[in-house]
């Protein structure tokens, strides 16, 4: 009977997701010899842009980066690379290499927020994403057979890596060392990339870490409170852990003169807003920037190479829920279940607003500051900082909410150059990916963004909504920028037609749901006339 309750799963999962997403790609090629003519190249290193180049590219990978003249005098024909198959025109645009989200989920239409991966897929694209790390939705042969359809080129949707979730902590049923390593094997042969943790028991997490090495997966973990007075930052990277996401760990293993954070003699985990008001309350326990102990635990986890992926975006409605709750996107690129979601409930994650205070949000920037102080200054050491994003959550949208990741890393102490870095190369690090994507260059694979503003001087022009600027010569206020193409695997995505794909999908299910579309989206209630 369990083995047909399990098929019968099984089967579920491989047609919903094959209901989810479009039949076939969207984008246009492979081509035999693709050119991009005349851009500037922000390489993903670190270095400033140059050019303009010309860059060819041969079914999916670069062939050719030809720089072919200088910025303000008219390029001369005869030292560019002949004909293409097809061409963009790239003059006065930017290229970069295709970006790496390391911490997304591919919610369903099943799922609380009643979404499907094609939205999803189609907002990531439309972000210039172009590889993703999927860290689990409980689901995993749905997410294995979006990343098989993904490599082969089948679907519109990023790369995916998949790291499936070791077990949920709360409801567990692994329960010895010998079940754990059953577990992580279980996941290499199911094809996972690599394993995201939560935490449990300590000889079950040490097992499973030891087992996961002996398998060659990566791993990367939320230390979740429950189990972060044995599980911090520098216990699991002792015992192999390879990241860590969000910040949970960190502040505990800077602790100086406790053990327990300082909760409160009525908290519960399980009531969000005590367990988000009091997280924004805990990097004030921690040790204090440039103390012994600060400095100790940082040299530890540079000695590991440790590599953070703060997921700062996710939690920035902490400090101003208006500003997230009324971002200029909900109204024309956020479904109505996924705003149904998002709204103050005790049922949904992240809908902890059943009271937020100006108290709460001051704490929260408080606790920004000391965070962004410890993030900036291990990159500035020499560590590993990826961005992602774990969109679909607390007002967060995909693609959007990744764009804004970016802004808080400069916010961070970043400069863009680093931030761009940060999104392409160090991620590509983090995930080992590096010798195939991360940065613009000779051999490797064809993923790029191109976008026709400048995001070194303003990342805002990453948004799908662009940035706002004053054009002198008119008088008139405009929106620029919004990445224009994706190239993924030498496959060329129209970046403004996914967007109107999903501009379409919610205006259809407001009109479905009897929404108003002359109405904003209220945070108190949706309108509906």
């Amino acid at each position: 009977m369990n083995k047909l309750i399990s098929l019968f799963i099984v089967l579920f999962f491989v047609q919903t997701s094959l209901a989810e997403v479009s039949g076939s790609a969207e984008g246009e090629g492979q081509y035999d010899r693709l050119i991009l003519r005349g851009g500037y190249v922000i390489d993903g290193t670190g270095a400033p842009a140059y050019g303009p180049v010309d860059i060819v590219i041969e079914k999916d990978r670069i062939t050719e980066i030809r720089n072919v003249g200088t910025p303000g005098i008219a390029i001369n024909p005869d030292v560019r690379p002949k004909k293409g198959n097809r061409e963009i025109d790239a003059h006065g645009k930017f290229i970069l290499p295709g970006f790496i989200d390391l911490h997304s989920h591919i919610h369903s239409l099943n799922s609380e927020q009643g979404v499907s991966s094609d939205y999803i897929f189609k907002l990531q694209l439309g972000h210039g994403i172009t590889t993703i790390r999927s860290v689990g939705t409980f689901d995993d042969e749905r997410i294995m057979g979006f990343k098989k359809r993904s490599a082969k080129n089948e679907i519109t949707a990023p790369r995916i890596l998949a790291y499936p979730i070791f077990e949920d902590f709360m409801n567990s049923d692994i329960s010895s060392p010998e079940a754990a390593r059953k577990r992580v094997r279980e996941i290499k042969k199911d094809g996972g990339d690599g394993i995201k943790f939560f935490g449990s028991p300590e000889e079950i997490l040490w097992a499973a870490l030891d087992e996961a090495k002996k398998q060659g997966l990566q791993t990367t973990m939320h230390h979740a409170q429950l189990d972060v007075i044995h599980a911090n930052v520098l216990t699991t990277s002792a015992h192999g852990l390879n990241s860590m996401e969000h910040w949970y760990g960190l502040p505990e293993a800077l602790f100086e003169d406790r053990i327990v954070q300082d909760y409160p003699t009525d908290y519960i985990y399980n009531n969000e807003q005590d367990r988000f008001g009091q997280a924004g309350r805990l990097w004030k326990q921690a040790a204090k920037p440039g103390s012994k102990k600060w400095n100790e635990v940082m040299e530890t986890l540079l000695a590991r190479d440790f590599a953070l992926d703060p997921t700062f975006t996710i939690y920035l409605a902490s400090r101003d829920l208006m500003r997230m709750s009324r971002a200029i996107w909900h109204d024309e690129y956020t479904m109505p279940a996924l705003w149904e979601f998002y709204r103050p409930n005790r049922h949904s994650h992240g809908a902890y607003w059943y009271y937020w205070t100006t108290e709460d949000e001051i704490e929260w920037k408080n606790n920004f500051k000391l965070w962004m102080q410890f993030i900036n200054e291990y990159k500035n050491r020499g560590g590993k900082v990826g961005i992602g994003s774990d969109t679909g959550y607390i007002y967060s949208l995909y693609g959007f909410g990744y764009i804004q990741e970016l802004e808080l890393m400069q916010e961070a102490g970043f400069h863009p150059l680093e931030v761009i870095r940060a999104a392409t190369k160090i991620g590509a690090q983090i995930i080992k990916k590096d010798s195939e994507i991360g940065t613009i260059q000779v051999g490797k694979k064809a993923d790029f963004v191109i976008v026709d503003e400048n995001p070194v001087q303003n990342l805002k022009v990453l948004y799908g909504t662009g940035a706002i600027k004053l054009n002198d010569d008119t008088g008139k206020v405009e929106r620029v920028g919004g990445v224009r193409w994706t190239i993924k695997d030498g496959i060329v995505y129209d970046a403004a037609k996914l967007r109107a794909d999903v501009r379409k999908m919610v205006r259809d299910a407001k009109i479905k749901a009897g929404i108003s579309l002359d109405k904003p989206l209220s945070v108190s209630n949706v309108p509906v006339e």
